[in-house]
Order: structure tokens, then sequence, then C-alpha cells
């Protein structure tokens, strides 16, 4: 149970009240609105309060005196726990700068996201990896620690820059730029570089243009939060794993229900897994020293969700079917069809989560021929149904 005890929500009143403390400066932060938009459309409503405050200021002074029923908050500093302790009030925390602290809490599963990231640059073909975080950020170093774990068998000793995320805020990336671009010319080439955000990818590309770094041919960087804006603007545009923000939004307003009307969690930490990686010219690369390879994985890319087999591929490529098939496993470590499965997974993927096309259409547009296998290969791949990813996603 919670360190904190939480008086019962006054039946009395029809509409708790609420207060939402949750910036959006971030496309992350935006999106954990939306979600929580969403609980209360499908749900009892409730009377918000919106205080758009950054993540690490100070608490307001009105909040030592506030007289409401339950809080969800991304601005959860040590100061700001003081309050709720004094307060007593229902509290769902939503920050993850600091670890564990002592309250009923929905976050992402920082674990999940670098073992994501770090998928995603093998699958270009990579062997050599590096790191770029703030160190003074737990989630920062929880993604660095998921990044690693999914690359021991690969890449034991991942190359790391950090810094002080107070201090880059304070100052200005611009006052790092010549260590990060020191440290980009350091790094032996072609490299992977997981950016634990997508303004630490942003920091990386503005410094291999600065350097004269090739990206991806060199360095390919890969961001997390999928914040368009930033990421689209980038050049080259930035690949970002995408975080589930709007579940985290979704599930904090279910949690913080419960708290309200006095009903036991079954799980005060809930982990929510990211959906998947929106790739961008950043990561577009493929770093396999085997032509015939690199012809097979370049065709399946354009044309596995048109039909493609690996017949077809060996029309145009023409190697034994045997090598094929052992070259794919030594660089990719699956299959060429596999590799064709992954791709129109991958695409149906995307359009179940940015587009209102019903199943029938994304299998057609993903390649499959019937619809009813399409969700039977695509539960058996990302292990749930495609209607449920989808409300996942929203």
């Amino acid at each position: 149970m919670s360190a904190f005890h939480h008086p019962r929500c006054d039946p009395r009143r029809d509409r708790p009240r609420v207060l939402l403390m949750v910036e959006t400066s971030m496309a992350f932060g935006r999106r954990v609105l939306d979600g929580i938009s969403r609980y209360l459309v499908e749900n009892r409503p409730w009377s918000v309060q919106l205080d758009l405050r950054e993540l690490v200021i100070s608490p307001p002074a009105w909040l030592e005196t506030w007289t409401g029923d339950g809080i969800i908050t991304r601005s959860t500093t040590p100061e700001m726990i003081r309050i709720i302790e004094k307060l007593q009030v229902p509290t769902v925390n939503l920050t993850d700068i600091y670890g564990d602290q002592g309250l009923p809490s929905v976050l992402n599963d920082h674990h999940e996201i670098g073992r994501v990231a770090a998928q995603h640059l093998i699958d270009k073909g990579l062997s050599r990896f590096a790191f770029a975080g703030f160190s003074d950020h737990n989630w920062s170093m929880l993604r660095l620690a998921g990044f690693q774990n999914e690359l021991l068998s690969i890449d034991p000793s991942v190359l790391i820059y950090q810094s002080n995320w107070n201090d880059a805020r304070q100052y200005g990336w611009e006052s790092e730029q010549a260590e990060i671009i020191a440290w980009l010319k350091y790094l032996p080439k072609p490299i992977g570089i997981f950016a634990c955000n997508d303004f630490r990818g942003r920091h990386l590309l503005d410094a291999c243009r600065q350097a004269d770094i090739s990206v991806p041919d060199e360095v390919a960087v890969l961001g997390v939060d999928n914040d368009h804006v930033l990421c689209d603007f980038c050049d080259p545009p930035l690949s970002s794993v995408i975080p589930s923000a709007e579940r985290v939004g979704f599930e904090a307003a279910a949690m913080l229900d419960q708290l309200m009307r006095d009903e036991t969690i079954s799980n005060e930490h809930v982990l929510i897994a990211p959906l998947g990686v929106a790739e961008r010219p950043s990561t577009e690369v493929l770093a396999i020293d085997d032509p015939d390879v690199v012809a097979s994985i370049q065709l399946i890319r354009s044309e596995a969700c048109n039909g493609l087999n690996v017949s077809d591929i060996l029309k145009a490529v023409p190697i034994a079917r045997s090598s094929l098939e052992r070259r794919f496993r030594k660089f990719l470590g699956r299959s060429p069809q596999a590799e064709i499965r992954r791709v129109q997974i991958k695409r149906a993927s995307q359009l179940l989560r940015e587009t209102d096309l019903n199943v029938t259409q994304i299998s057609t547009l993903a390649g499959f021929k019937h619809a009813e296998y399409f969700s039977v290969v695509f539960k058996r791949e990302c292990g749930v149904t495609p209607g449920r990813y989808r409300d996942s996603s929203h």
C-alpha cells in the first residue's frame, strides 16, 4: 500500500475536484492529458483544475491550503511530496526523475524503451553502440540500463556521454556543444547512438552537422518521445521510440478514480511499454557488409506489403535459398520470411496508431490477403489483437 493514507472522497459531491499538474511544453505531457480526457469521456466527470507548470519548478504557494479530492502530477519534486503528505489527498505520480517517491504511479517502462531502441539499431546491422543521456534524471539511467542489457551479447562496452539536465536547461545546450562534438569525433564509425529523448537527439544531430559527420552513414541517431515538431524539423529528421503517453494518462486517471473511491489497487506501480519506433532518415542505414543481403533487405522494405515472398527475392538476388537464409541469420538473426513479416507488422502497427482504417483495410495495405489471418499473425507477433493494440495507443 501507499505510504500516504487517503480519506474517502466526499460521497455527497457529484463531481470530484481534481488537480492536474502536467506540463504542455513537451508532446508527452500533451498526450498524457489526451489520455486523461479520454478516461473522463468514458467515465464519471471530474471538476478539473489544470496547472500547466514545468517538471522541476517549485509548487505554487496556494497548494498548501488547496481543498480537493485528487491530484495527478508530473511535477512531483521533493517539496511537492512534502505538501502532498500534509494534504493527505489521493495522488497519482507520473514523475520518473527521482525514482520511487512512495506514491502510486503510472510511468513509462524505461527498461523496455531501452530494449526497443537497441533492437532498432541492431536491425540496421550496426555492431557498435553509444548512449547520450542526462546523469541527474532517473528515467535516463533506466533507459541506459535497458539499452545496455539488450546489447550484452553484441557490444558489452556501450560508449556513454552524459551531462546534467538542469545545467543544460539553465545555460543552454550550446554550452556543451564543443564537448559533444569532441565525443562524436572520438567514437568509432559506423555507430548507432541512442539518445535518451528527442531533445538529446537534436543536440547530437546539430553537433554532427557542425562537425561534418554524416548521419546516418557514420552515426545513426535514435531519440525517444516521437515529438513530431522536434523530430520532423531536425536535420535529418529524427527517428524516435514512441511512448504510449495517452495510455499513461488513461491508466493514471483510472487509478486516481479508484483511490478517490477508496478502492483497493492491485498494482500501485504501473509500467507502460512503448508502442514501437517511428523511423525517419536519422536511422535509415544498413551497416551490413554483404551486398546480396543489403539488396534483399531493401527489396523487402519496399515490397513486403505488396505480396513479396522469398521466391521473388531469389529472382532479384540470384543466390541459393540456403545461402540467403544462412546470411540473413548471420546479420539479422532471423530468416528472410521473418523479415518480410516484421516489415508487414510494422506497417500495420503504424496504420493502427495513425489512421481510422478498419482491420480489413489495414490487412490489405500491410500485404495480407485475409483479415482473419492478419489478426492471427498480429496477435502472435505483438501479443495483442489489432483492436487492443489500437485502443492502447490512443
